[in-house]
């Protein structure tokens, strides 16, 4: 493990225990808490994007914010559902995000998961062409916006204004953004994919495909085959991978309170459906620090992967989870090679 970051779905409800009851407080907390993570050490700080929904919506207005209180951290999402998009109203804001950074951004995109909505890309009017699937529509998204910020011609200029008819790009540019995209797998298939097309691999929770063996031995061998294809297809750079795990150490009696009957029951990956097909979940790690890190030692997946991402309960507010992360930069990633 080379980094670790943090991954916040930006939930916001006016429920007893939670300390995010609205959206202001979910936006403002997680800029707080990248600062806060920024002090830690922690290497990453990644927003979730869903529409239709109280969580986090609009990353780039956010990720600015963040990048405006921190100096260090990396910024990034995972991931940004393509088929909502505008790719080049899109490619105009990660780049302003991008240099108010200082280049920190790491973007991940991806076809998304299922929404609230029924087909909510149509309702921000992006309707996949016929014979195109909701995938097709996202990879093409993502193709637009990946050409517009490495520069690419996007539009003819107006020879009344300009003097000339050739091709403008947009603005503002901001130079190496284009290699820190990176596109949320969710297959063997689709990581091949990725790295023919020269993006890093980001790998979650789950994967829309089953073979029985364990949710860690499934994702290394998506990370291998990403590897392989990256290898064949000459790439000159070294990709990045990362995968996404939900920890939960105890060290209190606040941890116990909140996550100690989970660290009693038995801790297994779930096999479930989604968008029609079998899916595959990976389980949780909670307990004891100590049991934390020689289950993590297990994970081949985690072992493969310079980058894990933890997923946070946002709603229990900046100061626990700052413990929590404290607890994990600590105590968890040194054992696990992180910064050796």
């Amino acid at each position: 493990m080379k980094r670790i970051g943090f991954l916040s779905f930006g939930h916001w409800q006016p429920i007893p225990g939670s300390v995010a009851r609205t959206a202001a407080d979910a936006l403002l907390q997680t800029i707080d808490l990248a600062v806060a993570a920024e002090e830690l050490g922690v290497d990453g700080a990644y927003v979730r994007v869903h529409h239709f929904a109280r969580q986090l919506a609009s990353p780039f207005p956010l990720l600015a914010a963040m990048a405006a209180r921190t100096s260090r951290i990396e910024l990034g999402t995972g991931v940004i559902d393509m088929r909502y998009e505008n790719p080049l109203y899109m490619a105009e804001e990660a780049a302003a995000a991008d240099l108010i950074s200082g280049g920190r951004l790491q973007l991940g995109v991806s076809r998304g998961s299922p929404e609230t909505a029924l087909r909510g890309s149509e309702a921000f009017g992006y309707v996949p062409g016929d014979g195109e699937t909701d995938a097709d529509l996202a990879r093409a998204h993502t193709a637009l916006f990946r050409a517009a910020i490495e520069g690419a011609a996007v539009a003819n200029a107006n020879p009344q204004m300009t003097g000339t008819t050739g091709g403008l790009a947009i603005q503002p540019q901001s130079p190496g953004l284009s290699e820190r995209i990176w596109w949320g797998s969710g297959t063997r298939q689709t990581a091949v994919w990725t790295a023919e097309q020269g993006m890093n691999l980001m790998s979650s929770t789950l994967l829309t495909e089953d073979t029985g063996v364990p949710f860690g031995d499934l994702q290394a061998e998506q990370i291998a085959l990403y590897r392989e294809a990256w290898k064949k297809a000459g790439w000159e750079r070294e990709p990045r991978v990362s995968v996404s795990r939900s920890i939960l150490p105890i060290v209190s009696d606040l941890d116990r309170k909140y996550f100690g009957a989970s660290a009693l029951g038995e801790r297994e990956d779930q096999i479930g459906y989604l968008d029609g097909g079998v899916a595959r979940f990976g389980k949780s790690y909670v307990g004891e620090p100590e049991q934390i890190v020689a289950e993590l030692k297990d994970d081949a997946a985690v072992r493969e992967a310079d980058t894990v991402i933890v997923t946070v309960p946002n709603q229990l507010g900046v100061d626990y989870n700052a413990h929590l992360l404290e607890t994990i930069v600590t105590r968890i990633a040194p054992e696990l090679g992180w910064r050796d």
